[in-house]
């Protein structure tokens, strides 16, 4: 099978679905001829660079691109050329200026594309600027939707709120592979205690990970921090992340004005084994997220036998709610409030439950299994 991805641009402080392309490619060039072809590979492995890789292939796209990395005439003829050398071509969310144009050409070549959205269609994401989005997709996304092979959502939740706005026998269900295998042996907790100095070794702690941004309801959790504060229950609020520097000011303030400035502690961004470490010797994850469509970090805690937190404005809350792991509540300080003190109080109870979601995790995440279901999907088309 020959497969070809294609994003605009492969900068990794673009996030999420920048990751997810480079664990589709990694996942599948096992088995299958990958290619990526992109504006900018500045993200990519470095192998995935030399002519001769038996790796990705990397296409680059010769010629200046547009403020809004349209294809110009000549990129759009190389492009052509790359496409079909190809069975199948993947295409990146929902908003990219350059994916209409890309499915013109494949629709010209005879060439089936399979186009993955990644959240981006969701109720929440479509209630932001949506003039702007609906009127795209009145015109070039509703030919780009009508013309895929496939639309790929991650998670059944979010196939039931995009496929609002495409045929639903389109809509395919696969989770995007994420290699655990940094998860199977834990590292030492005294790794996340020597890393992070104001971490406290004796307090249950409730840990943020993800970016400091409004959408993530970081300022919710600080509340609920402070109503258990006020029914004297004892722990820790471990912020970790960074984001927009006045934002993150703002909730530093808020954890002042709540009266909580003591028990919480903004650590930075956190990575590799210390991140994991992190992850261990916490005792819940909880993220009051307005909106989240894969959300690695769900899964990358249950892998690490931690109880998961959130809310249903994560596609994947079904997925955690059935792994055991994972508690799913209101979005309001008060219910994070209420169920954090339940998970606190029953520690050991919930701890059993979390081992048998990381059970869970390493069987139903696992990338040979995820591996094929795309194999599987690709050749459908």
């Amino acid at each position: 099978m020959r497969v070809l991805h294609f994003k605009p641009t492969m900068r990794l402080e673009d996030g999420g679905v920048v990751k997810a392309v480079l664990d589709l490619c990694t996942m599948s060039q096992r088995d299958d001829d990958i290619g990526l072809a992109t504006f900018d590979a500045s993200g990519v492995p470095q192998d995935w660079l030399d002519p001769e890789t038996t790796t990705t292939r990397v296409h680059h796209l010769e010629g200046d691109s547009s403020s809004s990395e349209s294809l110009n005439s000549d990129q759009k003829n190389q492009l052509r050329d790359i496409i079909k050398k190809y069975d199948v071509v993947h295409l990146h969310s929902m908003w990219t200026v350059a994916n209409p144009q890309v499915a013109a050409i494949c629709k010209q070549e005879g060439i089936p594309y399979i186009l993955s959205v990644h959240g981006m269609l969701d109720d929440w994401c479509m209630s932001q600027r949506k003039l702007k989005k609906v009127m795209y997709l009145k015109t070039w996304g509703r030919k780009l939707l009508r013309d895929a092979s496939i639309v790929h959502c991650t998670a059944q939740a979010e196939l039931d709120q995009a496929s609002a706005w495409f045929k639903r026998s389109k809509g395919r269900v696969v989770p995007l592979p994420f290699d655990l295998e940094e998860y199977v042996n834990m590292p030492d907790a005294t790794i996340a205690y020597d890393a992070f100095e104001k971490l406290d070794k004796e307090l249950p702690k409730v840990l943020f990970l993800s970016r400091i941004n409004y959408k993530k309801g970081v300022d919710r959790l600080i509340k609920a921090s402070a109503i258990l504060n006020t029914r004297k229950v004892k722990h820790q609020l471990v912020i970790a992340g960074t984001g927009d520097d006045s934002y993150v000011s703002q909730m530093v303030e808020l954890a002042k004005s709540e009266g909580i400035e003591e028990l919480t502690y903004f650590l930075g961004f956190a990575s590799g084994a210390a991140k994991i470490a992190l992850l261990g010797v916490c005792d819940v994850f909880a993220l009051p997220t307005s909106q989240e469509n894969f959300g690695f970090v769900f899964f990358e805690s249950l892998a690490s036998g931690t109880t998961v937190l959130t809310t249903k404005g994560t596609d994947t809350w079904p997925e955690i709610e059935a792994s055991g792991g994972g508690v799913i509540v209101d979005n309001t300080p008060e219910a994070f409030a209420d169920a954090l003190e339940k998970i606190i109080e029953d520690r050991e109870g919930y701890n059993v439950r979390a081992a048998s979601a990381r059970e869970w995790a390493h069987r139903e995440m696992a990338v040979d299994k995820v591996r094929e279901e795309y194999k599987t999907m690709y050749k459908s088309m």
